[in-house]
């Protein structure tokens, strides 16, 4: 492209020299030089050039080197954002009495993530009834659910983000009220605080029956729990049918006096008690019916020989607690912060505490939905309310034993004896080193009862020599053989790594980072399933529940990192053609383009500009890459091998075949653009097309390209566990190679901030 410039100079027509790309030219030259430069701009056109204007053409460097195409920026991490915290609105609470202690539910004050604060307003606007208090104490459902969520830690949680302030019994601020009969006329002047009636014989455990009591069974009203005589049955208070735990407000209506409620023989002071209507519990009539204890400090029952045969024991009027004001604002702030940390608890147990997708780009989930409000209910209706939040948890075999295997590390005391290894230790065949030692030893310590059993003879042999003896070579390589390792004998640091590993502290954060990065998978991962763990550089199929096989993968390396997501594979394809990705095309392409227009026909590629097929050399490569495809079609070094396994996803992510074999041999395999390469490319696509491999050979032997279809429903998860069961569901330990577990680690830590009360 000319360039055209006015000069104010007129040196350049005074003296017939143009100067051209820095270079200064007889004006003869320059149009011949212009011509042989241009290829295509005629001499005529050269010569048409006003006078005054000096033809510019570009130097061969700024030929050679324009500005650089952007290059296609790799995904990113980021800052992690904790999820919204926001105190409850209590305004919309449903109304509460002007006697009930229950209209302080309003005042209760209580910060936590948005959509829990949304689920805890929803839940109170429909009733006003407290949860988890009953006559100003804490109900045992309440009490189960607190000892539930002190243990989160068992679960990979942090206990403090469920901690909830107890309110204390004292009998400064709780008093049992006085007999009914006193109290009949004075209803509005004592505020009780539950509307169930209870003597504090339930609260404090009876004392054991004097011999009398017990000989007057039949005649005297039941202690506790214990049922109550069928005389007294009709007027007893029964449990909610819809709550038998008693965890909810009762409500209470008059009982009017009839001869029904004062059985015949009934003595006049009992009688007279009667008069005025006194507080029941209503109840669903086929709810079991639970006796009322006398109080504490009441006359003892009348023994049966001083009471008449045919008039039954007279039950005394159950005691409400009266609450202040003060502790009934304590009570009702412990009710609502209970249900909202119980929901908390609940929604981190089933989905975790992160949204995986604000850790980092690569990072690809849908944050599962929970239903807090239905949660809750589940929670307080429960038999066992300690059993149905542990069923929260992800219920497959790999979470339970990462759950087994944090319980063991914590219990376990760090081993003083442990051996020490250099971790830039080299030690090859034929070398002497005072290492060796502590090599031996180690393997000793960390290898299976089976190698030990084989090797007896080699260990037994060993005299603590330095020299690394042939026999010592076939000991480490029977060892790196049994640790999934390259056996080259050759001691380095994949081997150090897998004979002296992490310390408890280290093997435990992994562990919870492990299960937070599984709450995010299915519960169930599915009967047969593929499992890509990119830290182990393996990938295992999964049938019938259990694993079949796994092979040597190879990932992709820091600079291209693999993605952490799941998907169904749907397609295995047959001598497949390779769709070269733009950020391959213009990261490393187009320099060699611009060098070599021509690269790309020599190599085989085939080039399309807007989807019509041109030579590489034909194509302008200093501009947009935009509308410009490359494919490798099927050949022997194909970069994807014979076939490749895919699962439609945004991340252009699939698993292949590959020519490039040796890099298999390596123990850090992390070496791909993003892709998952297999040791194994054709057991794989057997296993899941349900075919023999012999099939599938024939098939590749064929030459033509063939997507086939795979029928079966096969979830994949393309994972990222540096703690991960093996088969026999012992944890095994990988290093963090792309350094997600500190990003996890560091959200973990922005989350557990967010939601500590002083932030």
């Amino acid at each position: 492209m000319l360039k055209l410039r006015k000069t104010t100079t007129t040196l350049a027509l005074l003296s017939g020299i143009s100067i051209i790309g820095g270079a200064m030219l007889p004006v003869d030259a320059q149009a011949y030089t212009l011509m042989d430069m241009l290829k295509g701009r005629s001499r005529e056109d050269v010569r048409r050039a006003p006078p005054g204007v000096v033809v510019e053409i570009p130097s061969e460097r700024a030929i050679r080197d324009p500005e650089p195409l952007p290059k296609v920026a790799p995904p990113k991490y980021f800052t992690y954002r904790a999820d919204a915290m926001r105190t409850v609105k209590t305004a919309g609470f449903a109304a509460a009495s002007a006697t009930d202690q229950t209209r302080f539910l309003v005042d209760a004050r209580v910060s936590v993530p948005a959509d829990v604060a949304s689920a805890v307003e929803a839940y109170y606007a429909k009733s006003a009834a407290p949860l988890w208090i009953e006559n100003g104490d804490l109900t045992e459902k309440a009490r189960a659910v607190l000892a539930a969520m002190k243990n989160a830690a068992d679960y990979g949680l942090d206990p403090a983000d469920y901690a909830v302030d107890e309110p204390l019994l004292t009998t400064a601020s709780v008093a049992p009220e006085a007999p009914a009969q006193t109290t009949a006329h004075a209803t509005d002047a004592v505020k009780t605080y539950s509307t169930t009636t209870t003597s504090e014989a339930a609260v404090t455990p009876p004392a054991a029956p004097s011999p009398v009591e017990a000989n007057s069974a039949e005649t005297a009203p039941a202690t506790g729990t214990e049922a109550a005589p069928a005389a007294s049955a009709e007027t007893a208070p029964v449990a909610p049918a819809e709550n038998t735990d008693t965890t909810a407000a009762t409500k209470t209506e008059p009982v009017a006096t009839t001869a029904e409620t004062a059985p015949a023989g009934t003595s006049e002071a009992a009688t007279a008690a009667t008069a005025e209507p006194a507080p029941v519990t209503t109840a669903d009539p086929a709810a079991p019916a639970t006796a009322q204890a006398p109080a504490a400090d009441a006359t003892p029952p009348v023994a049966a020989e001083t009471a008449p045969a045919t008039q039954p024991a007279v039950t005394e009027p159950a005691q409400a607690v009266v609450v202040d004001d003060d502790r009934a604002k304590e009570l009702m702030q412990f009710d609502v912060a209970l249900s909202a940390k119980a929901m908390l608890f609940a929604q981190d147990m089933v989905r975790g505490r992160l949204d995986p997708n604000r850790i980092s780009e690569f990072h690809d989930f849908k944050r599962k939905p929970v239903d807090l409000v239905a949660v809750l209910d589940a929670t307080r209706n429960a038999p066992d309310a300690t059993a149905y939040l542990d069923g929260l948890a992800p219920a497959n075999p790999e979470f339970k034993a990462m759950k087994a295997e944090l319980a063991h590390l914590r219990a376990a005391s760090e081993q003083e004896d442990a051996i020490k290894l250099p971790d830039d230790l080299l030690l090859k065949p034929g070398m002497t080193n005072p290492d060796m030692a502590n090599v031996v030893a180690a393997i000793q310590k960390k290898a299976s009862d089976a190698f030990k059993t084989r090797q007896a003879e080699t260990i037994a042999a060993y005299q603590q020599t330095p020299e690394y003896t042939p026999e010592l070579v076939a000991f480490v390589k029977d060892f790196q053989k049994e640790a999934g390792l390259s056996a080259d004998g050759v001691v380095g640091r994949g081997t150090v790594r897998a004979l002296i590993g992490d310390s408890n502290e280290d093997k435990v954060e992994k562990l919870i980072v492990a299960m937070e990065q599984l709450r995010w998978l299915p519960s169930d991962l599915g009967d047969r399933h593929v499992m890509i763990n990119q830290p182990s550089f393996r990938v295992t199929y999964h049938e019938h529940g259990v694993e079949q096989f796994s092979m040597r993968t190879v990932i992709g390396s820091k600079a291209h990192q693999t993605f952490f997501f799941q998907d169904k594979i749907k397609t295995v394809e047959f001598n497949p053609s390779w769709g070269v990705p733009q950020s391959i095309i213009v990261n490393e392409m187009v320099p060699k383009l611009r060098r070599d227009p021509s690269y790309l026909d020599r190599q085989g590629y085939e080039v399309a500009v807007n989807g019509r097929a041109v030579s590489s050399a034909s194509v302008d490569w200093y501009g947009s890459t935009q509308n410009i495809s490359v494919r490798q079609p099927p050949s022997s070094d194909n970069a994807l091998g014979d076939l490749k396994i895919l699962f439609p996803n945004a991340h252009a992510i699939y698993m292949h075949d590959t020519p490039a074999k040796s890099f298999f041999k390596r123990d850090m395999r992390a070496l791909s653009h993003g892709c998952v390469r297999l040791a194994e490319p054709r057991k794989m696509a057997a296993a899941l097309l349900s075919i023999s491999e012999k099939e599938v050979d024939a098939r590749i032997a064929s030459g033509r390209n063939v997507p086939t279809a795979v029928n079966a429903d096969i979830p994949v998860y393309i994972a990222y566990f540096t703690a991960w069961p093996n088969k026999d569901g012992k944890i095994e330990y990988f290093g963090d190679v792309y350094d997600r577990d500190v990003a996890t680690m560091k959200a973990l830590a922005a989350t557990a901030k967010a939601r500590s009360p002083q932030a």
